[in-house]
């Protein structure tokens, strides 16, 4: 997820077979790797404009589980039943801090109807906000470029109350992280303040593999590392780019078309007990379902130990 702005917003078996060549079972992983769900950003234009027919669309692909990012003004009731249609189960759920803090409960009361396991912060916040809002470019440039250690505690305390209150209510909270958790800070980052000082019982982390990777970081070794903490998997390919270019402008491609290497982060995934891993797509150099296609494929074949469909369409 490339930007905060950007960041707002089966059917039956027979017609999941008929709409791909390779039946779903064997694209799935070994029973100990993650199964390769979306996250439905990638499909963010689709879904404003037909969200039961691009779900439908999605499982015909061969996904099983996604994680939303944003349900177009839809109730829960009817998100629930949309996705029972297509033959989809909604893991999970991605809300900025600064919104979590406005409706916490609306949000447990949305997730608990809709019969999400997660909710996750997407992105951090700040304690004194117009510090990041005026920031110049905006507080997404802030966000990435003036966070303090200070900050990231503040928003430890605040994903420990938040993770108490999801955890009272049967939920569990996560935090999903872009680049700037990893800048360097008086000898620190922000990944690890929220990982020394959040709750281990009630602040999990989903690893954005792709965006970890562009801030010179190994996504398998954090895996192992942190093994307990890191619960879910974004799965995001970066494109080759000269040394010096700054994380943020790394740009995502497609599974299997850039240089992260996914037989590593699904060894460390096996191994560390990971069971939910989405494809998650910011940018697409192909079109929608033609992308879709070949990061499922690409992903699945991946996590069996299996080989690329570079241009499988």
């Amino acid at each position: 997820m490339a930007s905060f702005s950007r960041r707002r917003f089966l059917t039956t078996a027979a017609i999941a077979a008929a709409a791909s060549a390779i039946p779903a079972r064997r694209l799935y992983a070994a029973e100990s790797a993650p199964l390769i769900g979306l996250q439905l950003y990638t499909a963010r234009e689709a879904l404003a404009k037909d969200f039961p027919g691009t779900l439908k669309r999605i499982a015909a692909v061969g996904y099983r589980e996604v994680e939303a990012a944003g349900f177009y003004n839809h109730k829960a009731a009817n998100v629930k039943r949309m996705m029972a249609d297509a033959g989809l189960r909604c893991v999970s759920a991605h809300y900025g801090l600064a919104d979590l803090l406005k409706s916490t409960q609306a949000t447990i009361d949305y997730a608990k109807a809709l019969g999400l396991e997660y909710v996750v912060c997407s992105s951090p916040w700040a304690k004194n906000p117009s510090r990041l809002e005026n920031y110049p470019g905006g507080a997404w440039e802030g966000i990435l470029h003036a966070m303090t250690p200070d900050d990231w505690k503040w928003n430890a305390e605040q994903f420990n109350q938040i993770g108490q209150k999801m955890h009272n209510a049967g939920l569990k909270f996560g935090y999903h992280n872009h680049t700037m958790e990893f800048r360097k800070i008086n000898g620190t980052t922000g990944y690890q303040v929220l990982l020394k000082d959040t709750d281990p019982h009630l602040v999990k982390f989903e690893l954005d593999c792709g965006w970890a990777f562009a801030a010179g970081q190994n996504p398998a070794e954090m895996m192992r590392r942190h093994r307990g903490r890191i619960s879910m998997l974004h799965l995001k390919d970066m494109k080759a780019a000269p040394a010096g270019t700054e994380p943020d402008k790394r740009i995502p491609t497609e599974i299997g078309h850039g240089v992260v290497d996914f037989h590593q982060i699904f060894e460390a995934a096996k191994a560390t007990g990971i069971r939910h891993s989405f494809v998650e797509q910011d940018d697409l150099d192909m079109p929608l379902f033609e992308a879709l296609r070949t990061d499922f494929k690409n992903a699945a074949g991946l996590a069996r130990g299996g080989s690329l469909h570079k241009y499988s369409t």
